[in-house]
């Protein structure tokens, strides 16, 4: 996951990927997107907005000892539709 120019789709998917397999911690991807995300100068086509926007937000829990508040199933089938939609 890069830190300096604008991320493209590819960027995006393997950010959803890493975090299924464990590789990046929910939290750090939800850092790095809120970093896009924020950033009001950017212009982003439909599908990465929807990729950003639930990477932005993925480690949210309902309260501090709870579990996330989107499962593991659910960030993968994230992934599986981002994955359908780019295949158009």
């Amino acid at each position: 996951m890069s830190g300096g120019d604008q991320p493209d789709l590819d960027e995006l998917e393997s950010c959803f990927a890493a975090v299924v397999e464990g590789r990046v911690s929910r939290d750090r991807a939800d850092r790095w997107a809120a970093r896009w995300v924020l950033d009001d100068n950017l212009e982003w086509d439909e599908l990465s907005w929807w990729a950003l926007e639930l990477l932005h937000g993925i480690d949210l829990r309902p309260g501090p000892e709870e579990p996330y508040l989107h499962d593991d199933e659910q960030v993968r089938g994230w992934l599986e539709e981002l994955r359908r939609r780019r295949a158009g």
